[in-house]
């Protein structure tokens, strides 16, 4: 009720022209703009605005990476070039190298005991290297079967993969044979180590190795390595014995103790078996096709 008395009396108090205003008597000209008053300034970037889309982004070549060192304004320069220098060369521009010998063991076989050996020695960076590998065979108590000697070197195409490349020599069996040879070695996925070599000697035969092995980690220190090798060749080659098409196969498996991670004795099984004609040429020197033996050995590196 007090509020529609306060209303009422000021309706009353209002004068009656006030509540008749008519609006199109006022002079809208006097919120006009000064004759001779200039307008605003226009804005100096009005003609340059840059959508934030990918097309408008003018293409062409990039502007080129700077040369200067932020460091160099507050130290020597000559300083900070050798700082950046030691850095480099302590993030993968030394020179390394490394020796292991991944395989020395005495193989005990019915009829047949024997020794093989396979190694690798190499030096360089993370990207070039140069490789020597070796690997062979003989019988207890006499003379040497196999031999071979590999120098290759090895450029770094990712991180896992390495693609090699060289010659490689055989002193046994007789006659003798130097081979070219281009391959490719990494780490497959599922940490599977492989290797893949094709070989073209002096004489013109060729022939294929691949290479496989996984280090299944038991424990910190005993670790189980299956292995696999497969050798084809592309032709008959009878004074060498071998056979075209897929000539032998050799399986593996060796438990490892890692006493230290340079030094590991290890026990174990490895089975072979030629095939085709080189198995028939096998048989034609009075031995087996096949051939099972337990192994033991030791493998270590530096």
């Amino acid at each position: 009720m007090r509020r529609a008395l306060g209303i009422a009396l000021l309706g009353v108090a209002l004068p009656a022209q006030a509540q008749t205003m008519d609006h199109s008597q006022m002079d809208h000209g006097a919120h006009q703009m000064p004759q001779g008053e200039a307008p605003p300034a226009a804005d100096p970037h009005a003609g340059h605005t840059v959508e934030s889309t990918d097309a408008t982004v003018p293409k062409g070549t990039p502007p080129p990476a700077p040369t200067d060192h932020a460091g160099d304004a507050l130290y020597d320069p000559a300083v900070m070039a050798r700082a950046r220098a030691a850095m480099t060369k302590e993030s993968g521009g030394m020179t390394f190298s490394q020796l292991m010998i991944d395989r020395l063991e005495y193989r005990a076989q019915k009829g047949r005991d024997g020794y093989y050996w396979k190694g690798e020695g190499w030096i360089g960076g993370d990207i070039n290297r140069l490789a020597i590998k070796s690997e062979g065979e003989g019988a207890a108590g006499g003379g040497l079967e196999r031999a071979e000697v590999q120098a290759l070197y090895s450029r770094a195409i990712d991180p896992w993969w390495n693609i090699v490349g060289g010659v490689r020599q055989d002193f046994r069996p007789q006659p003798q044979r130097t081979y070219a040879t281009i391959g490719i070695e990494g780490l497959a996925p599922y940490w599977f180590e492989v290797e893949g070599q094709l070989f073209l000697s002096n004489k013109g035969d060729a022939h294929l190795r691949l290479e496989g092995s996984y280090d299944q980690r038991i424990t910190q220190r005993l670790i189980l390595q299956p292995a696999l090798e497969v050798n084809v060749a592309a032709q008959d080659v009878p004074e060498l014995g071998i056979g075209s098409g897929l000539s032998d196969i050799e399986l593996g498996l060796r438990l490892r103790y890692e006493i230290a991670r340079e030094f590991a004795p290890y026990v174990g099984i490895n089975w072979e078996r030629k095939f085709g004609d080189t198995a028939r040429y096998r048989r034609a020197e009075g031995e087996s096709a096949s051939a099972t033996s337990l192994v033991m050995g030791i493998r270590f590196w530096f």
